[in-house]
């Protein structure tokens, strides 16, 4: 099988896993938005280990510090650019209101946000590192599911059905199996693309928890639940990336 199918369905795979996280939200209605601090801090602990332990050391070994610290400033800058384009104030399928406002941010920025988790994906798949393209595929899984699980909660509180909540999850990773393909192309056709796309990706991740996902877990003044998050998704990472070898 060729190496951009196999790449592209492990893409899709990710993307789906995001339509996990709905699930806790069908089981328990409104009582899931308890949930949104500690699963935040849950998927910031996982990108977080993941940008640095499989994108930025990889990056520092494979090339200088100029490349290193370039992209990850461009990164930065691509998602502080994208999110200052995001329009708040947009409806949401086909619905208006104060929930469905915030139903179409949270979506908004997910979906802006999943393009460079797929880059992560491509460039670790091109790359020929020992485990590393699968360390990546599975961190990219497993902070997808929290994620979906954020789309859904105002979903639910805004009215909306269980099959629009779950495909909704999905779709802010929809971006993904693209952002995959291209920078797997990119790095395959461009000599010494590898260690500025593995940076690139990496500030793109940490821009996000900085900006977006750190902010929003401790805005209702909850420190316990982000910080249990934290510990959770980083222990989990680190054990990966003993089992894995990276």
């Amino acid at each position: 099988m060729p190496e951009a199918l196999v790449l592209f369905l492990a893409a899709c795979g990710t993307a789906l896993a995001t339509g996990l996280g709905a699930i806790p939200v069908f089981l328990l209605g409104p009582r899931a938005a308890r949930l949104t601090p500690f699963l935040l801090g849950l998927a910031a602990g996982v990108m977080g280990v993941t940008a640095v332990a499989g994108l930025v050391i990889p990056a520092a070994q494979e090339g200088s510090a100029l490349e290193v610290v370039a992209g990850l400033l461009v990164g930065l800058a691509f998602v502080v650019l994208a999110r200052r384009h995001l329009d708040p104030d947009a409806g949401f399928m086909g619905r208006t209101g104060p929930g469905t406002r915030s139903s179409a941010l949270v979506f908004l920025v997910l979906f802006v946000h999943s393009l460079p988790e797929g880059f992560a994906i491509g460039t670790a798949f091109a790359s020929d590192r020992a485990g590393l393209s699968l360390f990546v595929i599975l961190a990219i899984a497993i902070q997808n599911i929290p994620e979906g699980t954020s789309v859904a909660i105002p979903m639910q509180v805004a009215g909306f059905g269980r099959s629009r909540q779950l495909w909704a999850a999905v779709g802010t990773s929809a971006p993904q199996p693209v952002g995959a393909l291209i920078a797997f192309v990119a790095v395959k056709w461009i000599d010494g693309l590898l260690p500025f796309s593995f940076a690139f990706a990496a500030g793109a991740m940490l821009g996000l928890i900085a900006i977006e996902m750190l902010p929003r877990a401790f805005a209702a003044g909850d420190r316990a639940g982000p910080l249990a998050g934290l510990a959770v998704g980083a222990a989990l990472m680190l054990a990966l990336t003993a089992l894995l070898g990276v």
